[in-house]
């Protein structure tokens, strides 16, 4: 029977049996034993599934990975120990020296900076698109060596609404897959896979987590991209592996082939996984995920609204309101809701809006975003300061942009502060 979404934030994953504990436990061990060398050494050749070394899989890790799965509705996922090394993973289990991606410029300041300077160290060559450009500016950027295109569903922190279907449609065109960062949406908001996207990507930290209490990641595969259609161009999961014996993944392991391959060789070589600890903390965050997403989107929608009537905010962006540039794609990508972020400016320097954050009272000036405590950022000035002006606006980020991350108090207690502020 398939289960609605609040039914799998409480019960996906795991499913105890008799005598077994209600909540989820940790499995907090790197290793596990067997009772023979043989069977121990059909786990390293791929030819049984288990447990053996947590780096590899954990059955803690696994089991929120299989309700993140659920979730987004795709064949299977894999936590990682951060989103960066979610989105990092994703690219270079495509791509690798002499390779490139196409991606949206309107991405968080981290994911733009990896993409445009670490993957470039590494032989990996980006082109930043902006997703307002004409189909036949942003086709121009694909090349015969191109391997996916990313974007957001809500960029971080500029609000902006990705074209989900009108991608997806443009990479498949290129025999490429569509890779989205689904953070701010979540899969409560919004299912990417129902509208052509092949890999989603998540900052667990953030509203999956919903409390501040974890860092990490996930990579999770729609199972609906033919990699062996473009067999050359992703020859890393067509032909031969010769570190596992010959295994062709798309062979073995057909629709789990993209991620078996991320667990056997990026995991077994770089590591990045999230502690057992951290996994059991963020699943205690998906089991309230349905009803903070109701919470957020609705406090997000009234604060907006008395911004927007604000005779001292000059500018507001985000895709609930019917003045927003984004609200026909809001409506048709996030119907129920987007998030609880919003982008806005003050009219005045961009050291008023510096001001502004110094004077609120309770909404706390921190790096994070998208928990059930009201925060804010002037990216300018912190997660985004290693930009210039230009690259600011080449990435969609307003000098003067104030991101506020409205939380799940009560709403006229934000506004309040809000109000005091400005005042």
């Amino acid at each position: 029977m398939e289960k609605s979404l609040e039914t799998i934030c409480i019960h996906g994953g795991w499913k105890p049996q008799k005598g077994e504990p209600q909540q989820l436990p940790i499995y907090q061990s790197t290793t596990f034993r067997y009772e023979s060398s043989e069977q121990m050494a059909r786990l390293f050749d791929l030819e049984d599934s288990g447990y053996f070394y947590t780096r590899l899989a954990n059955p803690t890790n696994d089991a929120v990975a299989k309700k993140i799965a659920a979730l987004e509705g795709g064949v299977g996922a894999v936590l990682t120990s951060s989103g960066q090394a979610a989105n990092f993973y994703a690219i270079i289990n495509l791509c690798g020296a002499g390779d490139h991606f196409v991606t949206s410029n309107t991405i968080y300041g981290g994911t733009f900076n990896l993409f445009g300077v670490t993957l470039k160290k590494l032989g990996i060559e980006c082109t930043f698109i902006d997703p307002d450009w004409d189909d036949e500016k942003i086709e121009a950027a694909f090349r015969p060596n191109t391997k996916c295109f990313f974007g957001e569903t809500i960029s971080n922190p500029g609000g902006k609404v990705f074209d989900i279907g009108r991608f997806a449609g443009m990479a498949h065109k290129h025999g490429v897959p569509l890779i989205m960062d689904n953070t701010f949406a979540t899969p409560i908001n919004c299912r990417p896979f129902e509208w052509g996207c092949d890999i989603i990507t998540h900052s667990t930290t953030k509203y999956m987590d919903g409390h501040a209490a974890q860092v990490g990641g996930a990579v999770v595969d729609s199972g609906n991209f033919d990699w062996e259609a473009y067999g050359e161009k992703f020859s890393g999961l067509t032909t031969p592996d010769d570190s596992y014996h010959g295994i062709v993944y798309t062979k073995t392991f057909g629709k789990m082939a993209y991620l078996t391959k991320l667990v056997t060789q990026l995991m077994r070589d770089l590591g990045s996984i999230p502690s057992p600890q951290n996994s059991f903390l963020l699943n205690l965050g998906l089991e309230t995920l349905y009803l903070r997403m109701r919470q957020h989107c609705a406090n997000a929608q009234k604060v907006a609204e008395w911004l927007e009537q604000n005779e001292k905010v000059a500018w507001v962006n985000y895709c609930g309101l019917p003045s927003n540039k984004y609200y026909a794609l809001g409506q048709k990508y996030l119907p129920n809701g987007s998030c609880g972020v919003i982008a806005f400016g003050l009219k005045g320097s961009r050291e008023d809006a510096i001001k502004f954050i110094d004077k609120l009272d309770f909404i706390s000036i921190v790096t994070h975003v998208a928990d059930a405590r009201t925060c804010v950022l002037h990216p300018a000035s912190h997660t985004h300061r290693q930009l210039t002006d230009e690259q600011l606006r080449e990435a969609g980020v307003a000098p003067d942009l104030i991101r506020l991350s409205v939380g799940i108090e009560n709403v006229d207690d934000i506004i309040a502060d809000i109000e005091q502020a400005l005042r």
